[in-house]
């Protein structure tokens, strides 16, 4: 739960607990946790005003190569600092860390901060009446950790075999799997379930519901929980989106409801209507249809995201809805007054969670401002079929530019953010486009 402590307080507690140091972390574009352990004299000094920290963590990508077509940050600029704030309802102890302190902090005033994006769309909703109640599940694959692997062929899986749900291989790397449970559990990361999913070493993880900003937070330090818990057990995880053509990808799936500003109703659910679901999260599941295109590199926004959203791979490729079905892009849950919600399935295990969060809430948002009517019918049968709407982009250069051209995302999310993020995109796709591929040198080296 955040910590409700004020700053005094919270002092005060960790000087009588002898505290020497304290780690804090931002989370860059790409949703990796950059950060340091400072000492607690240094923290005491700036946990009010913030602190310097170098924005060069929004100007490279996420194995440090800078950026050349970079604006908001550069060699142009001298890569300054900038001022991070600490947000004291953070505090977690980290129980792998001796119970080291550890606090998330964000960009004051930032345009292009995930953390503060989401926060600006909260406000959004908070200006509407709304309350959002989020929470993200992940599946991942597990690896035996060994000397440095260049191909997937080499990666020893944690277990063998397509076994889903299975209570054998569970057992079997028991200590892991609870070490999982319990461990995060303990960092404020609480599972609401863990169990193995189809494919070799994959695990698939739900995370209990929180308000929007509290969900995305632990949905980072989950992914960053999951590995350091790993790494001392040898194990290597992975989460992304498509590791082998041969295997299922790994889904990032956003479960999400408004609720009323004072939490005591969900106002999604409807008991009165045939479906269950009331006209505002019809406009909801509306809006979210209708921007999708326009906002898809916050959901898969790597080259590697759309190696799953092919057919039939458990990910849908089509900007389809419906009531309880896995192969459209979303998948309306009507329940009781606690249970109903809406899974946005698009999103993959790579995905930024305060990004992902912030496009499913924005665009949600959009359609209950702009009263849209859900005049798309749901699929019956197969999302993949269901080609009445079209398709989705095809990769990252697709989507990147879609959204660079969209009027709606820089609605939704300032022009600042958007020419900063489809930058970052374009970057990676270039990266990416200039590489010969083994699938290349294995189709084309003799016979061509």
């Amino acid at each position: 739960m955040p910590n409700k402590q004020s700053l005094p307080e919270l002092l005060e507690e960790l000087a009588a607990a002898k505290t020497e140091k304290v780690k804090l972390a931002i989370t860059d574009i790409d949703g990796v946790l950059r950060g340091k352990i400072i000492s607690f004299d240094k923290f005491r000094s700036i946990a009010e005003k913030g602190f310097g920290f170098c924005d060069v963590v929004f100007g490279w990508d996420a194995q440090d190569q800078a950026y050349d077509n970079g604006a908001f940050t550069g060699w142009h600029t001298g890569y300054p600092d900038a001022v991070a704030v600490v947000d004291i309802s953070t505090l977690r102890r980290v129980p792998w860390e001796d119970g080291l302190a550890f606090f998330l902090a964000d960009f004051k005033g930032s345009e292009v901060c995930p953390r503060s994006l989401l926060k600006k769309v909260i406000g959004s909703a908070a200006e509407l009446g709304y309350s959002a109640v989020f929470s993200q599940e992940f599946e991942w694959f597990n690896f035996r950790a060994g000397s440095q692997v260049e191909i997937f062929e080499d990666l020893q899986p944690l277990s063998q075999g397509m076994f889903g749900y299975s209570i054998l291989r569970a057992s079997q790397n028991s200590d892991y799997f609870h070490a999982l449970f319990d461990g995060l559990k303990r960092f404020d990361v609480p599972l609401e379930g863990l169990h193995t999913e189809t494919g070799p070493g994959v695990y698939e993880a739900a995370i209990v519901y929180a308000d929007v900003l509290e969900a995305a937070d632990r949905a980072v330090l989950f992914k960053s929980g999951v590995k350091e818990i790993a790494s001392h057990r040898g194990i290597l995880p992975t989460f992304m989106a498509k590791i082998s053509e041969t295997l299922p990808g790994c889904s990032g799936h956003v479960h999400q409801s408004l609720w009323s500003a004072d939490g005591s109703a969900n106002l999604f659910y409807d008991g009165g209507s045939p479906t269950g679901m009331s006209t505002l999260m019809e406009s909801y599941i509306a809006g979210q249809l209708y921007c999708l295109p326009h906002v898809l590199p916050m959901y898969a926004p790597t080259v590697n995201s759309y190696k799953r959203l092919v057919e039939g791979a458990w990910a849908p490729t089509t900007p389809t809805w419906a009531i309880d079905n896995r192969t459209t892009a979303l998948r309306a849950l009507p329940g009781g007054p606690s249970s109903t919600r809406l899974e946005t399935r698009v999103v993959g295990s790579d995905a930024n969670p305060y990004l992902a969060m912030a496009a499913c809430l924005a665009t949600g948002l959009y359609g209950i401002r702009n009263r849209m009517k859900l005049t798309v019918p749901p699929t019956k049968g197969s999302g993949y079929a269901d080609k009445s709407r079209g398709i989705l982009p095809r990769n990252l250069w697709e989507a990147t530019w879609a959204m660079k051209e969209s009027a709606v995302a820089k609605e939704l999310f300032g022009e600042g953010f958007v020419d900063h993020f489809v930058r970052t995109r374009e970057w990676e796709w270039r990266q990416f486009a200039q590489v010969v591929t083994n699938w290349e040198l294995k189709r084309y080296l003799e016979i061509i």
